[in-house]
């Protein structure tokens, strides 16, 4: 594991002329995209969802620098030293700049790690990894965002991210799953969901990571150890290989997606409606949300 950066000032000092220009048209941008797409205002509270990683760890500093008023939320899944490290980095970030951080044990929530209930459950039921702990991380980041009186709940979604989700769905074939991929996510508004929001929307990954070595970030760069076969890796891979011969493939699938959005979501329009988990009384498509049928199937003999 590529061990994070232990260095006791955020900023770097003697950065180039260059260096400081790209920090600024970097935060900037994502200025812009906060104030075109109304993610937020500086009067609500946003909780923004804590990995540890470069991307959520940006948003956190850009959102704190412009006066937003932010506090972190990190899950800790308790997977070996990646999780120490994340937890470690983000807390200490935190304490740094004077950020609350929400610390959310899975232990404390469900009674074990998430590599013991993702083990567990696919004992029972074939399921990805990715799909189990998305999940899980999906409802506690929503509940605990709500309890705690956030408004938006922001995540480190970047281009990258929204390009190989739109590219997953259309090989799933299931477009229904994209009608909330853009900067302020969501189909159906409820009370109990807390409008999730991507301030690094139109950034790429590549931008994202220089911008985090520039500003010597205190984050691991080394991806989940869980998420190794994943079918997003795949469908990474694929892009990549694209971009050799279509340069800007990414840009343009997010920029063509969100042009056509209002067609698509014609003619895809979601189905069913949101009701109330009859477990854990938290909004769900069906009479049992997703999480609850996890845990039931934990659960059982």
């Amino acid at each position: 594991m590529a061990k994070s950066k232990q260095n006791s000032s955020v900023l770097k000092k003697n950065l180039s002329k260059v260096e400081k220009a790209y920090i600024k048209k970097f935060e900037l941008k994502v200025a812009n995209t906060i104030k075109k797409y109304k993610l937020a205002n500086k009067k609500e509270k946003v909780i923004v969802a804590c990995s540890g990683g470069k991307d959520s760890t940006a948003v956190l500093y850009i959102m704190h620098k412009l006066g937003y008023k932010v506090e972190g939320l990190i899950v800790d899944l308790f997977i070996g030293e990646w999780s120490e490290e994340n937890r470690d980095n983000i807390n200490g970030f935190c304490k740094k700049l004077g950020i609350k951080l929400h610390i959310i044990s899975m232990r404390k929530m469900f009674g074990s790690s998430i590599c013991y209930i993702r083990s567990n459950i696919q004992t029972k039921i074939n399921l990805k990894n990715c799909a189990i702990c998305g999940v899980i991380k999906r409802w506690l980041l929503n509940k605990e965002s709500r309890i705690r009186g956030a408004k938006k709940l922001a995540t480190g979604h970047n281009l990258d991210d929204q390009a190989e989700t739109l590219l997953m769905n259309m090989v799933k074939g299931n477009m229904e799953l994209s009608l909330g991929q853009r900067p302020l996510s969501g189909v159906i508004k409820d009370n109990k969901f807390v409008p999730r929001i991507k301030p690094l929307f139109f950034i790429t990954n590549a931008e994202v990571r220089k911008y985090s070595e520039l500003l010597n970030f205190p984050v691991l760069y080394d991806p989940c150890p869980c998420s190794l076969t994943a079918f997003r890796r795949k469908i990474r891979n694929s892009i990549k290989q694209l971009e050799k011969d279509y340069p800007n493939i990414k840009e343009k699938m997010v920029n063509g997606f969100l042009k056509n959005l209002e067609k698509i979501r014609k003619k895809y329009k979601p189905k069913g409606k949101i009701v109330y988990c009859k477990i854990c009384k938290e909004p769900s498509r069906n009479e049992i949300c997703k999480t609850c049928e996890l845990i039931k199937i934990l659960r059982s003999k």
